[in-house]
Parts: structure tokens; C-alpha cells; sequence
């Protein structure tokens, strides 16, 4: 993500936040908006997930190998969703996966 689009990002998110509370977050609140807040892969960081699988030759894939992927990746453990993401990738390219619920794998 370049600083220009994190900037963007960070400043809707903080005017979204203002609007929706205008005076102030609620301590009960907190842990809520933060698992909304929770971040996804970029289009960049999931190519790079992508590449780092075909690099190492793994096949077929399962959600083990594209979690550390991702975590080697992107310096943080991966959400369910950066999972599916990946893996959504990986069998529209026609890679074998094993693991996941609704493969025929």
C-alpha cells in the first residue's frame, strides 16, 4: 500500500469514526471496531503470497502453507477472509488445494 493510499485510508477511516461518534468512542466499543478495522491483503500482498507458494513448489496447497505464507508476507497472522482470498486465487488458476471446505480436494 503506497503512503499516499494509507493516508487516504487512515483519514476515512478517522471520518467515519467521528461521524459515528461524535463524542467520542465508548470503552465497550473498542474491541468491535477494531475487528472491523482489521486489515486485508492488498492486491500486491496477495500476489506476493501467490509467488512465494510457487516459488517453494507446494502442491497441492492447504490453508497451512498459504496462513505461513501470508504471515511471512505481510509481518502479521492472517484473517480467515486473507485465507479464502488467496485460496480463491489459487483455484481459479487451476492449483490443486486440499483443506478447504467446499474443495473437491
Amino acid at each position: 500500500m503506497s503512503e499516499t493510499t494509507s493516508t487516504s485510508f487512515l483519514s476515512s477511516v478517522l471520518g467515519w469514526l467521528r461521524s459515528g461518534y461524535p463524542d467520542n468512542v465508548p470503552p465497550k466499543d473498542y474491541f468491535p471496531l477494531l475487528a472491523l478495522l482489521k486489515k486485508s491483503l492488498t492486491e500486491d500482498e496477495a500476489k506476493a503470497v501467490i509467488a512465494q507458494l510457487a516459488e517453494s513448489h507446494v502442491v497441492p496447497v492447504n490453508p497451512v502453507d498459504i496462513e505461513a505464507a501470508i504471515a511471512k508476507v505481510s509481518d502479521e497472522p492472517p484473517s480467515d477472509d486473507d485465507v479464502r482470498q488467496v485460496a480463491a486465487r489459487l483455484a481459479a488458476a487451476g492449483w490443486p488445494l486440499t483443506g478447504f471446505h467446499g474443495s473437491n480436494n
